[in-house]
Formats: C-alpha cells, sequence, structure tokens
C-alpha cells in the first residue's frame, strides 16, 4: 500500500512580542460543529508526479484562493500523523488578511447513502492565532509543527 503524502505552508508573523500562525477551520458537515481539533495548516495530498514545494504551493493556492505570499520557505520538516499520512511543511514569515481569502470547494455525498452530491468549502474560516492557542484548535498531528516554528522563531528569524 502506498504511503499517502501531503504537503503544506505555515504563515507566522510576530505580534505582540508573540508569534501567530495562520489557520483554517476545516470545511463540511463533519467539522460544522466542532471547534478544537478541527482547524489545519493549509496543505494537501500528492503523488509521486509532484513535488512536495509544487504542491505546497497548489495546496495553499486552492484552499485560500490566493498565491502564497513572497518570501523564503523555511523546511519544518516531515512527520507522520496518527492516520499514517506523511506531512511536510514549510514555514514563511509573512501577513495576509483572511478577509481576502476566497476558500476552494470540494464535493461529497451528504447526507451519507443519499445520494445526494454536494458542495463545501475546503476551509470555512481562516484566523491568526497565538501558538498556545494553535496547540489547542490544530488537529492532534499537525501540534508537532507549531514546536518546530518555534525552535525557528527563537532567534527571532524571518519577522514580516
Amino acid at each position: 500500500m502506498a504511503v499517502i503524502r501531503s504537503a503544506g505552508l505555515v504563515l507566522y508573523r510576530e505580534r505582540g512580542g508573540g508569534t501567530e500562525v495562520l489557520i483554517g477551520h476545516m470545511g463540511g458537515p463533519l467539522w460544522a460543529h466542532k471547534d478544537e481539533q478541527a482547524w489545519s495548516f493549509p496543505k494537501g495530498q500528492y503523488d509521486d508526479g509532484e513535488t512536495p514545494e509544487a504542491a505546497a504551493r497548489r495546496e495553499f493556492e486552492e484552499e485560500l484562493g490566493l498565491a502564497p505570499p513572497e518570501g523564503p520557505w523555511r523546511p519544518l520538516g516531515e512527520e507522520r500523523q496518527p492516520n499514517g499520512k506523511l506531512v511536510t511543511l514549510w514555514a514563511l514569515a509573512a501577513d495576509l488578511d483572511p478577509g481576502l481569502v476566497v476558500p476552494g470547494l470540494f464535493r461529497m455525498e451528504w447526507p451519507p447513502r443519499s445520494g445526494r452530491i454536494q458542495e463545501f468549502p475546503e476551509i470555512d474560516r481562516v484566523a491568526w492565532v497565538d501558538l498556545p492557542t494553535a496547540r489547542r484548535l490544530l488537529v492532534k498531528g499537525q501540534i508537532v509543527f507549531l514546536d518546530k516554528l518555534a525552535e525557528l522563531t527563537a532567534g527571532g528569524a524571518g519577522r514580516p
């Protein structure tokens, strides 16, 4: 069985003496009434025909409807998620107005076994949050990237 791989981008900025990250609440009916552990960094799956960097850029654009901001991408590494998926993320010091986000859509059968296909936003809201808040909101497997980002930014690297 092939390993599922996913890649994405963590936007971060320094505000009020601390680091904030841009996260998105997962869209669709399965996440509608959840808040804690229902947010994610913009990321998505890719296959062998695409580089992780290209996938991260594509997924950022698909999920947020915007090109990633300019600037150097700093690797946060690859981590295996509880579901077995391998996720690779990069950090980018940048600012982005969440009001500009136009989320992409996905289709799924809803309600289950109804035969009715509906469209839902990939993410239904986006927010800048501090690291302690992100730790509470992010899906469990992505929290490790907050620790990696904290290490990366400890020296004051990359202030937007």
